[in-house]
């Protein structure tokens, strides 16, 4: 809301004024117009609060029907083996990242298995489409000119053509909260720059920069940090999305910025409709955020070196009424606070290799089903899809901290890579660290409270409408 002042006077009646006086009423007049451009600056602040101090973004499923993205010459089979092989290399990134001197990190490629978060930044605003990852911190896009950049749908972001585009120095605090995005400064400039390296030879480098970031409702963030990408690559050469949206708990993520400059509470939820479906759903900030019922269950984020990702303590699964505890390497010693992560930007869950081997033989004397090997190769457990199209897999349910016991949906858990051919979306893997994919999600609204340190969790059959 502008403050107006109408004018009392005409154009000459300063010549009618003692010069003194002309110029104490100048002055006022000046003091009031800068009135008015903070009365204007606060109250868009103040829309935030008027909403509730809740915001809330479109998301959808890479390979859905609905999708800008989707490929209508790819085969439900292809999309599965292309989300596989994307899962697969994020999973070696992180593992090979993951040190003191480097936290692990999201692995950018094809948009099979990824969730698109849509948001608008600029002024005018251009629309973007970024992979929503919780396992990435710095929200970036490929931004023109480029001297490097991969192909992308949409239109690359051009930093010219908007009016509050500005690039940051390297003494601001937004350069100096950055910790693993390798900052530098240009020395001609003094700019800030960054530079992101994920497996497989993707990377992205260019500008910090602040801009103007609206989201669903149409609310408008001014200075949100971010990174303006003009040398990018990635490695299967596959990439179209805009970038990155990055969601995990560092100080640059959206959800730390918006808490810092904003007053919006850092938490996030977001639910998961199957990737075949013709079903968007929301992900939601702040306020709006919240998930409540009687049937939510919540569990406890646990804080380690790296705040990045989102951890909590995963304590076994059951097949059936056959409850499989996870135990930690020496198993007098209980298991690890913070053993897993909750990673939407990793399509599969990936398991200890002892845990999932044993996890497997309780599995194959549940099933009734014939093993067969995937023609395709990768997936480790494969059965033959019977005659009737149906494949009766038994109840498989995730435990956590606290008593949470998530019953995982068939879909997410069994996928048919191959026509009469299904295997088992879960993966061992060597590291200490485990992994919660984005399939074992499904159907649930999932909310990450960083202000209370836990993730709820509430089961539902419509991500449209969850709670």
């Amino acid at each position: 809301m502008a403050l107006y002042v109408k004018p009392l006077w005409n154009n000459n009646i300063f010549l009618l004024l003692p010069t003194k006086l002309s110029k104490l009423l100048l002055i006022v007049i000046f003091c009031l117009i800068s009135l008015s451009d903070e009365i204007t600056i606060t109250s868009k602040n103040n829309k935030v609060d008027n909403v509730g101090g809740g915001i809330t973004a479109d998301l959808i499923h890479g390979d859905s029907p609905l999708s800008p993205f989707y490929d209508p010459s790819l085969t439900p089979f292809e999309r599965v083996r292309n989300s596989f092989r994307h899962s697969l290399a994020r999973r070696r990134s992180i593992r090979s990242n993951n040190s003191k001197l480097s936290p692990p990190e999201a692995f950018l490629t094809h948009i099979s298995g990824f969730y698109l978060m849509k948001l608008r930044v600029g002024n005018p605003p251009v629309d973007l489409m970024g992979i929503a990852d919780t396992g990435s911190d710095l929200t970036w896009t490929q931004c023109a000119p480029c001297s490097r950049c991969y192909k992308q749908k949409t239109p690359i972001f051009d930093p010219k053509k908007s009016k509050t585009y500005s690039t940051v120095s390297c003494k601001s605090q937004q350069c100096q909260t950055l910790r693993f995005e390798n900052p530098s400064c240009d020395n001609t400039t003094n700019g800030c720059l960054y530079e992101t390296i994920y497996g497989g030879g993707t990377h992205s480098s260019g500008d910090i920069a602040t801009e103007t970031f609206l989201f669903d409702s149409n609310l408008t963030f001014p200075k949100v940090a971010f990174g303006c990408g003009h040398n990018n690559f990635v490695g299967e050469g596959l990439g179209t999305s805009s970038g990155i949206v990055g969601l995990g708990g560092g100080p640059v993520s959206i959800i730390r910025q918006l808490k810092k400059y904003y007053s919006i509470d850092a938490k996030i939820s977001y639910c998961l409709p199957h990737p075949n479906s013709n079903l968007s759903s929301k992900i939601n900030f702040g306020s709006n955020a919240v998930v409540s019922g009687p049937k939510v269950m919540s569990t406890p984020l646990v804080k380690k070196e790296h705040d990045t990702f989102h951890y909590v303590t995963f304590e076994g699964i059951s097949v059936g009424n056959n409850k499989l505890a996870f135990k930690s390497k020496e198993s007098r010693k209980p298991v690890e606070e913070g053993n897993m992560f909750i990673d939407t930007g990793s399509t599969y869950t990936y398991l200890t290799t002892d845990f999932y081997f044993k996890f497997l033989f309780a599995l194959e004397k549940a099933l009734n089903g014939t093993p067969t090997a995937n023609p395709e190769g990768g997936f480790q457990v494969c059965y033959e899809k019977p005659a009737n199209g149906k494949f009766n897999s038994p109840t498989i349910t995730a435990h956590f901290r606290g008593g949470v016991d998530l019953v995982l949906s068939p879909e997410g858990t069994f996928v048919e890579v191959n026509k009469g051919v299904v295997c088992l979306a879960m993966l061992p893997d060597f590291s200490n660290d485990l992994v919660f994919g984005n399939s074992q999600m499904i159907n649930y609204l999932i909310g990450i409270d960083l202000e209370n340190q836990k993730v709820d969790f509430l089961p539902t059959n419509d991500c449209t409408n969850p709670n």
